[in-house]
């Protein structure tokens, strides 16, 4: 299965915990179609980081902010032009801050400022970061399935990262999309694990 092992070169990446995507009134929320599974997978999130927090394991929040032009964005399309329209992750608004459950644990996240688009490690210290703590395992959770977990997920590998993908701590718009991406798209350059399997490792 290639579970991952908590250990102090193993990277947890929380991508999207942000308010636009997990208040009752965020911009985003509707775009994840089922509410209960979302819920479901913040706690699976919020078990995964209890357990693990005074582990060795790096776990970092990688958030995405924009100014309120959005002047970052040159002709966007797709769920980019989506964020423009709407008005969604504007900087110094709540839609764009970390979710309460996620900020409860300080500076135990660090925090990597920089994302403007579908890939964490774009504009990102993100690689930088995990070359000085020499990080050879990368595990994702967050939102959305189909759009930021899997360009994160593929810039990781093509950087040389074991990567894992934590299925239970991830959500996608639709559950059919959530189960074709865990299911055929991810094996193919990534392992496909749950929260349960990180906790059992540590």
């Amino acid at each position: 299965m290639g579970i991952p092992y908590v250990t102090r070169k193993t990277a947890l990446v929380l991508i999207g915990y942000q308010n636009d995507y997990f208040a009752d009134d965020g911009i985003l929320t509707e775009a994840l179609e089922d509410a209960p599974w979302r819920r479901a997978m913040l706690q699976n999130t919020l078990g995964l980081l209890d357990a693990v927090v005074a582990s060795p394991i790096q776990i970092v929040s990688t958030p995405i902010v924009f100014t309120p032009d959005y002047q970052e964005l040159s002709e966007p399309t797709g769920i980019l032009e989506v964020i423009k329209d709407v008005g969604a992750f504007k900087k110094g608004e709540k839609g764009a801050d970390t979710i309460p459950e996620i900020a409860h644990y300080g500076d135990r996240i660090r925090e990597v400022p920089g994302k403007r688009g579908l890939n964490a490690f774009s504009n990102t210290q993100l690689d930088a970061l995990f070359r000085e703590h020499a990080i050879n395992d990368v595990v994702l959770a967050g939102v959305v399935t189909s759009i930021c977990i899997d360009s994160t997920g593929r810039a990781a590998h093509e950087r040389g990262y074991r990567v894992s993908v934590l299925q239970d701590c991830t959500a996608g718009r639709t559950a059919f999309e959530q189960e074709f991406y865990c299911e055929k798209i991810f094996p193919l350059y990534a392992h496909v694990v749950e929260s349960g399997d990180l906790i059992a490792s540590a």
